[in-house]
């Protein structure tokens, strides 16, 4: 198999520079919180999903619909509730009288960035229906599989508060998603700024800065970026410390570590790197690793956390040497990423 090319110093200029273009456009609208803008496109770049979890009014919605704004693509937003069907979601066959024969109708989930809103009070029968199309990009229709646009990006939220009449994401859906992100409440200076122009900043204001080509070669730029040896090395022993933790009854699977390597992948170049340095994996640790952790019910009644489980195991793991992990004249390996 061809291995792919080293990335040129031009082509990781180009996507720094798409990088603040989206950045900039989004934080328009969501001030004050660059990090979590970023990492939003991360994952994007990454192919992976992002659930955002955090407590009304603080801006979920308006990330998810910001970055879906910013990409001239098709977008959908479900608003998730108790009554939503999977049909409802993945789309459904009708009969067509005319031509005396089946048609399926796309459901909303067919479309390149989708805004799963509140999706923990759908029930566990229409959480399911996101599972293969999250991972495989296809949805199975009565035996039938339908592939879904590329690049296709879930951007689900949900609300930790007023539980009553949720269903909690079970493991398995939630280790679909590439990260877990919280916005967090703004500090004044940003609540002020909000206040003064909160008629004005809306997502539909933003003119998009790039299309869905642009963003599927981005996405190729990411998948050739150099992670060496040691840095491999690194993230396996990082997840084989938290399935060993005292603390831990299911840490971190394989497919989390894929998912770090690829969110690494994309965040180096975001940093105008083609290659991975061991801060990029310690920066992606926790909204990639936390939601994949488990906690033994001993440790959830002392207060035990992930973001804690987590610094054990950042000071537990020696960190490669800084020169294991630069380029070498070795050709770039993939990791683990789909193609656009």
């Amino acid at each position: 198999m061809n291995q792919p090319q080293p990335l040129t110093p031009a082509q990781v200029r180009a996507f720094a520079d798409l990088t603040a273009k989206l950045s900039g456009a989004i934080s328009t609208v969501v001030l004050g919180k660059p990090e979590v803008v970023r990492l939003g496109l991360v994952a994007m770049f990454a192919q992976g999903h992002v659930l955002l979890e955090d407590v009304p009014g603080v801006g979920k919605t308006t990330l998810a619909r910001a970055i879906a704004a910013s990409v001239q693509g098709a977008w959908r937003r479900i608003q998730f509730t108790p009554d939503l069907l999977p049909s409802d979601v993945s789309g459904v066959t009708i009969f067509n009288q005319a031509n005396r024969g089946f048609e399926f109708h796309p459901g909303p989930i067919f479309a390149n960035i989708v805004i799963a809103d509140e999706i923990n009070r759908a029930s566990p029968k229409t959480q399911s229906a996101l599972l293969e199309v999250m991972e495989e990009r296809y949805v199975t229709v009565d035996g039938v599989r339908h592939a879904v646009p590329r690049p296709f990006l879930v951007v689900a939220t949900q609300n930790p508060v007023e539980m009553d009449g949720t269903y909690r994401l079970p493991e398995a859906q939630l280790d679909r998603f590439l990260m877990k992100l919280s916005v967090g409440y703004p500090d004044e200076a940003v609540e002020i700024e909000v206040l003064r122009g909160a008629a004005l900043r809306s997502p539909e204001a933003i003119t998009p800065v790039t299309d869905v080509t642009t963003i599927g070669e981005a996405i190729s730029l990411a998948n050739r970026v150099h992670i060496a040896d040691p840095l491999y090395t690194y993230a396996v022993r990082l997840a084989a410390a938290t399935r060993e933790h005292k603390h831990v009854r299911v840490g971190v699977s394989p497919r989390g570590v894929i998912a770090l390597t690829r969110a690494a992948s994309a965040y180096a170049l975001t940093e105008g790197r083609g290659h991975v340095l061991p801060e990029d994996v310690k920066v992606l640790l926790e909204p990639v690793f936390a939601h994949r952790i488990l906690l033994t019910p001993d440790a959830q009644l002392r207060g035990v956390t992930a973001h804690e489980v987590l610094r054990d195991a950042v000071e537990a793991v020696p960190v490669p040497l800084p020169g294991q992990t630069g380029p070498t004249h070795e050709p770039t390996r993939p990791v683990g990423a789909r193609p656009a």
